[in-house]
């Protein structure tokens, strides 16, 4: 008996053994010359691209290029729905096309959105690309979404990290852990100041992993604050002191108690963001917060004008719809209201430079384009109403890619996993999974930094049912993975221009250029191997190493903030498999 059972434990372990595997997602790629030239003539354009790993829809794109600076405050649509302010703007875009690995073609026929023909010229084009087809891969059993959750994806050295980091208030995760060993995963208790309770969602310390920052609210005093925490695994976080008023920021009010509070915070290594959103009330408030690390609120930035509304109020809606959702990529941050319709890109760093609110707001799509819309069904009981609870869809999360994609889904939403918009804010449709349901949905992220595990991240709730019915014993329960990438390159009538560009190896201009502070390098790579990216200043010293690891062949992106650096002419060298080719870029202040 007892040589039975060392027999059936033997089995057990070999068994576990087994199945125990890390998280290695197949990652789907997608590679296309980064200078077309076209005629501009009225023949159609077809464009090479190059699919592996995973099936893929792709959406394609037609934008401006370098006409940022003459696109001011513009306002157009239907119902006024979209705002752009110095950003290059969408000219077309093309139904989703489905397809498999290997070679593939997108087609264009040189005519905008309205038919028009588009005059020749240099445009920039995207192809932005998911996982259609294919199922979702678990990447953590034991993980739950929500409106505090994030992933951060860089190393303390603003380089890629080879496992990102998922995280809320009190959990950590290292993705690509085992997703079945609920070991793995990371606790603290949190630890709050008497009286205040959690609103939003934390930020890491970019440039220090053991602390971050919370947003917290006080009832009776109808005031909002902030909290620097350090991070204790498996015990109490640590409140630190040093940071505002022993430990808690400077305060900021909020009007209402009911849907209100704070967005959370957002962390950059230089600033705290944060806003309030006084979800019900009839008195229009929201108001966008600028910290010190110290804790000191520098600035704010009224958002009035944008999320709040009388003529809603007045049509059975709500005044306020104020952010309650932050997400950071490149210095700029996205955010929504989950019950409202309005989604927008600011830019902090731009206003803290000029001081002109102007240069804050980038874009903004609000109700008209049918995309993450509030009310434009013809039976709606409050037709074109943005700022209303009482219809969805309710968008937990809203999140952007590398090349500022934008995406926002929650429940009540159908049949559908999210609404997609253009870095420019043009709505670009719903989009589906394989096998996707009306059931609930919580979130959606990205890790989009040339990681082993660039993808997207969402929940698989749906299979519970929907929201208010949801069974819990019938979900699959966990946080899930979907192939995702997105390129970009230029489409130009100029002549020559492949004969600057090898054929086996290529790098673009950096865009914007010129640029403050942060601009993207985009190359390709015909084979992969380690790649090397470089600045340089006038006088050939090297100052900064932008990548430096092994790279998949295909169209890659990084890139470089130069917030520390003063304004100048710089050179960026990559370097890859005996190949290099360098390339002159300029930094205003």
């Amino acid at each position: 008996m007892k040589k039975g059972f060392i027999i059936i434990s033997l089995l057990m372990f070999c068994t576990t053994s087994v199945f125990a595997a890390d998280f290695a997602p197949t990652l789907l790629k997608l590679s296309a010359d980064p200078i077309v030239q076209y005629d501009f003539d009225g023949s159609q354009l077809s464009i090479p691209v190059q699919v592996s790993g995973t099936a893929a829809g792709i959406v394609f794109c037609v934008f401006t290029r370098g006409q940022a600076d003459n696109i001011l405050n513009t306002t157009n649509g239907f119902l006024g729905w979209h705002y752009v302010n110095k950003v290059d703007t969408c000219l077309y875009y093309s139904a989703i096309q489905s397809v498999s690995t290997g070679a593939n073609t997108v087609a264009w026929d040189g005519k905008d959105q309205d038919g028009g023909v588009v005059p020749a010229g240099e445009y920039t084009y995207y192809l932005w690309a998911f996982d259609n087809q294919g199922a979702k891969t678990q990447m953590g059993k034991y993980l739950s979404f929500g409106r505090d959750v994030k992933i951060h994806e860089l190393d303390e050295s603003s380089l890629p990290l080879s496992n990102p980091l998922w995280y809320n208030f009190n959990t950590r995760w290292s993705i690509g852990s085992d997703p079945l060993d609920s070991a793995l995963v990371e606790t603290t208790t949190l630890n709050l100041a008497e009286d205040w309770i959690t609103v939003g969602a934390p930020g890491i310390d970019p440039k220090d992993f053991d602390f971050f920052y919370i947003a917290i609210r006080n009832q009776d005093a109808a005031s909002c604050g902030l909290q620097n925490l350090k991070w204790v695994p498996g015990g109490d976080s640590e409140i630190q002191t040093d940071f505002g008023e022993d430990g808690l920021s400077d305060t900021f009010a909020f009007l209402y108690w009911s849907s209100t509070g704070s967005s959370g915070v957002t962390v950059d290594g230089d600033y705290i963001y944060t806003s309030d959103r006084n979800g019900t009330g009839t008195d229009p408030d929201s108001d966008f917060y600028i910290y010190d690390l110290d804790g000191t609120q520098v600035e704010w930035i009224d958002l009035t004008d944008w999320f709040t509304s009388s003529e809603d109020m007045e049509a059975g809606g709500q005044m306020n719809g104020g952010p309650s959702y932050f997400s950071l990529r490149d210095g700029m941050i996205f955010m929504n209201h989950y019950g409202c319709c309005l989604h927008m890109l600011v830019n902090p760093t731009g206003y803290l430079e000029s001081g002109d609110t102007e240069d804050f707001f980038l874009w903004a799509n609000d109700n008209g384009d049918y995309v993450l819309d509030h009310n434009f069904e013809e039976t709606s009981a409050r037709p074109w109403v943005c700022a209303d609870f009482n219809v969805g869809p309710y968008i937990y999360t809203y999140v952007a890619d590398a090349n500022h994609f934008s995406v926002g889904i929650g429940y009540d939403a159908g049949a559908v996993s999210f609404g997609l918009l253009a870095p420019d804010g043009t709505g670009l449709g719903y989009h589906s999974y394989a096998g996707e349901t009306a059931g609930w949905k919580r979130s959606t992220l990205f890790v989009d930094a040339d990681t082993p595990f660039d993808g997207i991240y969402c929940d698989n709730m749906q299979t519970g049912g929907p929201h208010y019915e949801w069974d819990e014993d019938k979900a699959d329960v966990g946080i899930f993975f979907i192939g995702h990438d997105s390129i970009t390159g230029v489409i130009t009538s100029g002549v020559g221009v492949e004969e600057d560009t090898p054929a086996a190896f290529s790098v673009a201009q950096n865009s914007p250029n010129p640029f403050n502070p942060a601009t993207t390098i985009s190359f390709s790579l015909a084979e992969a191997g380690n790649v090397n990216v470089e600045v340089y200043n006038v006088a050939g010293q090297k100052v900064d190493t932008i990548a430096n690891g092994f790279m998949n062949a295909g169209s890659h992106s990084v890139v470089w903030d130069a917030s520390d650096f003063s304004a100048g002419v710089y050179f960026y060298t990559v370097k890859s498999d005996g190949f290099s080719r360098t390339m002159k870029m300029t930094l205003l202040k």
